[in-house]
């Protein structure tokens, strides 16, 4: 523990003007917290600064949730030196966590602000929940697969993102108790956009989906729901999502 005696003696100027620059620099309490090191901070800047902001990610507030989430406590045992690479990764049950650029690029399309209810569609891991946490206290997400929405729950609990809360269920029906949401992401791809997300986004609220079969090809959608309840949807990108799982009935 350091002490203010400890500060002033043996090198302690030093040690203490260490601490003012860090400080005066931004230390990331958050990452301190969770105990990750130096070296995949490091990491993150260059995950930040060479796939994401290179490939035109501009808002401040998803880069900075991107520097911030230790992506690799979220990948699957095994695969933490991959985790700041370009690509999506493995995580079990059929499931993959996003490449880095494709969290970012739907996370600035959400247009998300402090205070903002956001619902997310496909836990996974629990890093695109963790990322929302980052900019907005409000998030809750949905996993089909039991085992991920333990996994990812204990995993956000224990990466200090305990406010989101994640439920087990068929996101198809989203969570109406908890309606209406500012935002809604989806992170698995159905044929079309379901009826009951569409119905549980606030008028003025932005959706991203991914929309179509694997073998198809895939859109990622941004739609928009005006304040007079119409719908308006814009092709962002193509892409390739895991398909949308539903509960067997």
């Amino acid at each position: 523990m350091l002490t203010l005696k400890s500060m002033f003696s043996h090198g302690g100027f030093l040690t203490c003007a260490i601490l003012v620059v860090a400080i005066l620099c931004g230390w990331d309490s958050t990452l301190e917290a969770s105990g990750t090191s130096e070296d995949r901070r490091t990491e993150r800047l260059q995950m930040v600064r060479g796939q994401i902001r290179a490939r035109g990610v501009a808002d401040e507030a998803t880069l900075s949730a991107m520097r911030a989430v230790p992506r690799h406590l979220f990948v699957a045992s095994g695969y933490e030196e991959m985790a700041y690479a370009d690509r999506p990764l493995p995580i079990g049950h059929g499931q993959t966590i996003s490449q880095p650029y494709i969290v970012a690029a739907m996370t600035e399309a959400l247009a998300i602000k402090p205070g903002d209810r956001v619902l997310e569609v496909g836990t996974g891991s629990g890093y695109q929940a963790a990322v929302l946490a980052e900019i907005t206290d409000e998030v809750l997400t949905i996993e089909i697969v039991g085992a991920l929405a333990k996994r990812s729950a204990k995993t956000l609990r224990e990466s200090g993102y305990e406010k989101v809360q994640v439920r087990h269920a068929d996101g198809f029906y989203g969570w109406k108790e908890k309606a209406p949401f500012d935002a809604i992401i989806v992170a698995a791809a159905p044929d079309s956009i379901p009826a009951p997300l569409i119905a549980q986004l606030k008028p003025g609220g932005r959706m991203v989906i991914p929309v179509g079969s694997v073998f198809g090809g895939q859109r990622l959608l941004l739609v928009i729901k005006h304040e007079d309840g119409t719908i308006r949807t814009r092709t962002l990108m193509p892409v390739r999502f895991v398909p949308f799982t539903r509960e067997k009935r």
